[in-house]
């Protein structure tokens, strides 16, 4: 049974060799994560590079995500690299301070905190290892108490419980590696922090006038990861093609008791949203310095993927642990035992739904007639991918073949869960394009003489939004 859930491997000093990466690719990894917070313009170019030319000679579809930084509300730098706080000390975050940090206190990259904040105020540092809480605001400077001490080191970063920092979910960092991003016209942008929908179509606006020298459009995933997005949920999945569960600073934010049940919530909406759903942050955590996951890991990837997650992301497991390889030949283990324990309740799902349009309906059809009658796979002849995205949010035991003249297209369907996209070459006629669609198929040994298989497509060929006919044939 080949598996439905999507792994995404962020690329790094671990992963960023030919070999290595060939490995990951082939051990599963189907959309390869670039991590603007670290490195160059030109590095990030240089691993696009070497994504397309692996994914080439492995022949395979593989899209890039290219992730923005966001914005930097982080202390500064230490004199000594590093301080050992203690609880019941006071300590100042001073936005002024130009020289290094010491016990007593430290400088700020993030100007404004001392606006965003009143006594009382509880900050995270550290991804909330360590915890202050404001006893006073005087000009520049953040006088707080230790309330959780331990080890603060250089450009550790700041959460305030509750959410209500200012910081601009884009910055002009951001906005010139957009630009970079476009310039090898990545398939997928991650937008860091964003707070509401006009932060996901600002970034739209801005990578669709840096992608038009390549008429490139990539589809937006919106971070989840603020107090203040989570009223915003719906407003900003419109204005996105999908989300990114980001369980790290999401739980410094809301607590982390709150995550798994918003998780679940997200994935839920987003699913009825006809949108893509990444649930990400210490997957696999244990497996930068050690071989096999922990229990909690295994069972944490595998809920995940019950819950109906598009793909599970991997982030310094891959970029800079000891195992990328082996991790993700783990995760590929845990998403496939997971699946083969999935319930297809479609005819459940369909209950009470209406679907105006011709194109959805026809997908729907597909999947409910494909499961009925026992098909061996469902292929979907799709120039935009919005057919097999369809199909894609029901559980089905049906595997989606999407067949696609659009390069693009082909990419971005390799985050669809169940979908496997194929890129095929272009047909004027209906019948000659649906015969080569079958004998794609069947040499690749999806499609045996005897097996019986759902195929959707339009007419008139070739033309985005225009699926209308669904057909059942019989190879042979």
């Amino acid at each position: 049974m080949p598996r439905n859930t999507k792994i995404v491997a962020t690329l790094g000093p671990a992963s960023s060799d030919p070999a290595v990466l060939e490995r990951l690719i082939r051990a599963g990894v189907d959309v390869v994560r670039l991590n603007f917070s670290h490195g160059k313009a030109q590095d990030h170019i240089d691993r696009a590079t070497l994504v397309r030319e692996v994914a080439a000679r492995v022949g395979k579809p593989v899209a890039i995500m290219a992730d923005l930084q966001g914005p930097k509300i982080r202390v500064g730098k230490f004199a000594e690299g590093k301080v050992m706080l203690e609880n019941g000390e006071k300590f100042v975050l001073d936005a002024s301070r130009t020289e290094p940090g010491d016990i007593a206190g430290v400088g700020l990259d993030y100007k404004e905190l001392p606006r965003d904040v009143r006594p009382g105020d509880t900050l995270l540092l550290n991804d909330g290892l360590i915890v202050l809480v404001v006893e006073l605001v005087r000009g520049d400077k953040v006088h707080t108490v230790v309330k959780v001490g331990g080890e603060l080191s250089n450009n550790k970063g700041i959460n305030k419980q509750g959410g209500g920092l200012t910081a601009p979910a884009l910055t002009s960092k951001d906005m010139e590696d957009i630009k970079t991003a476009m310039s090898f016209q990545c398939e997928y942008l991650a937008v860091s922090f964003p707070k509401s929908a006009i932060d996901m179509e600002m970034a739209r606006q801005l990578a669709n006038v840096a992608g038009e020298p390549w008429r490139h459009k990539p589809g937006m995933i919106a971070k989840i990861e603020r107090t203040e997005a989570i009223p915003q949920l719906e407003a900003i999945m419109k204005a996105s093609d999908g989300i990114m569960v980001a369980r790290g600073d999401l739980a410094v934010e809301v607590g982390n008791a709150a995550v798994p049940a918003l998780q679940k919530r997200m994935i839920r909406m987003a699913r009825a949203m006809d949108k893509v759903a990444i649930t990400a942050t210490q997957m696999m955590e244990s497996m930068i310095q050690n071989p096999v996951p922990t229990r909690a890991e295994v069972s944490d990837v595998a809920n995940a993927v019950l819950d109906g997650t598009d793909a599970v992301m991997l982030s310094a497991e891959t970029a800079a642990g000891k195992y990328p390889v082996e991790t993700v030949e783990q995760m590929v283990a845990i998403a496939m035992a997971a699946e083969a324990a999935e319930e297809v309740k479609l005819d459940a799902d369909f209950t009470n739904k209406t679907f105006a349009r011709i194109d959805q309906s026809i997908a729907m059809g597909a999947l409910f007639t494909a499961h009925h009658l026992g098909c061996k796979a469902i292929l979907a002849l799709t120039e935009s991918g919005s057919t097999a995205l369809w199909m894609s949010r029901y559980k089905t035991d049906v595997p989606i073949y999407a067949l696609t003249t659009q390069v693009l297209s082909e990419r971005k369907m390799a985050l669809y869960r169940n979908v496997r996209p194929i890129l095929m070459a272009k047909f004027e006629d209906r019948d000659t394009a649906l015969a080569a669609a079958e004998a794609l198929l069947v040499d690749r040994g999806v499609l045996k003489p005897g097996d019986t298989y759902a195929i959707t497509c339009g007419e008139p060929m070739g033309y985005p939004g225009g699926t209308n006919m669904l057909k059942v044939c019989r190879v042979g």
